[in-house]
């Protein structure tokens, strides 16, 4: 993922810093409306971490709900009329309170972003799933069969569950490799050397035939098979989104198209969370994103101390909400559609 963390390293470092003159008196004009956010806020953040479990998770939802919303509308004023900066502030604090009503939806939608998720430590899973469902929003799925919080793996028989859940919700799901086999490079007579994460080949460098790579991805069908009785969708995600065009041949061959992520997409969840926390991914998030960007984010970082999901996703899909963007699956993105109109 080095690559992508490049490029949001950039996209963080030329954040404008330059405030209009002429937009001060409107901002001024609502410091009060954004005073009574705020408190609204902090107020819900406190009541959150008072409680435990499920109550806390919705809690602390609606505590980000609100306060992503007070930074849109403060960010609105800056450019509206005082009179529009108060009608925003009004909508963003009825948003926080309940994230999926009519008032964060648009009559028409100003662009669609695709939200994708990765497996990793599943962490998350559960409040990713459960934050999708609240805001009626199709995502897309891809995995591999990583090691979990649990103990256990998020393939195994004690997933099923999990995975049945989202397909009957609609949401697309496809490959990450089975081993999350990130590439090393080309090798020679035309095969692929990759870096299994899990797996009897875990940490070591392996050499696979692009048949051998293409069945790492097809496993991963085999065993959602077993889980759901359902495929995958015909795609897939190379971990570290590293390919080339032998990876990538080799799993056309196989019926898979390779699905990456937008620059602007890359969520940052896998960087250090003291050098970039949260609220600079999320800011970074909602001034770059643009329509048809694919974004990416994990169930789950094991590496990053303070995670990502529980402070960015609600207020991420709430301030795009407020932008007037929509969210669908792969299956409607404009550049796979042709993928998902072949027969299986």
């Amino acid at each position: 993922m080095k690559a992508a963390a490049a490029l949001t390293l950039l996209a963080l470092a030329a954040t404008p810093a330059v405030q209009a003159a002429d937009s001060a008196k409107a901002a001024h004009a609502t410091n009060s409306d954004a005073r009574e956010l705020n408190d609204a806020a902090r107020a819900a953040n406190a009541h959150a971490r008072s409680l435990n479990g499920p109550a806390r998770r919705a809690a602390e939802a609606k505590a980000a709900g609100i306060a992503a919303a007070a930074a849109a509308a403060t960010a609105a004023s800056a450019a509206a009329p005082a009179a529009s900066a108060v009608t925003v502030a009004s909508a963003a604090a009825g948003a926080g309170a309940k994230p999926q009503a009519a008032v964060l939806r648009h009559s028409a939608c100003k662009g669609t972003i695709y939200l994708t998720f990765d497996t990793g430590s599943q962490s998350q899973a559960a409040l990713i799933a459960d934050t999708l469902n609240r805001h009626q929003i199709k995502a897309t799925f891809f995995l591999a069969n990583e090691k979990t919080i649990n103990g256990d793996y998020s393939l195994d028989p004690s997933w099923s569950a999990y995975w049945k859940a989202r397909v009957a919700e609609g949401h697309a799901i496809g490959s990450h490799t089975f081993d999350h086999d990130v590439l090393a490079k080309d090798g020679a007579d035309g095969a692929v050397l990759v870096k299994p994460g899990f797996g009897a080949h875990a940490g070591k460098i392996i050499s696979l035939t692009p048949a051998q790579y293409c069945e790492e991805i097809k496993r991963v069908d085999q065993r959602f098979v077993e889980l759901t009785g359902k495929h995958l969708d015909p795609i897939w995600r190379a971990p570290a989104g590293r390919t080339t065009p032998r990876t990538l041949a080799a799993a056309q061959a196989c019926g898979y198209a390779h699905v990456g992520w937008a620059p602007a997409g890359f969520s940052g969840d896998e960087l250090s969370s003291t050098a970039y926390p949260n609220a600079v991914l999320l800011q970074k998030s909602l001034r770059d994103l643009r329509d048809g960007d694919i974004f990416v984010a994990h169930m789950g970082i094991w590496s990053r101390k303070d995670a990502w999901a529980p402070a960015n996703l609600e207020p991420l899909i709430s301030g795009l909400e407020q932008k007037g963007y929509c969210f669908a699956t792969l299956r409607e993105h404009p550049d796979y559609l042709s993928q998902f109109k072949k027969p299986k």
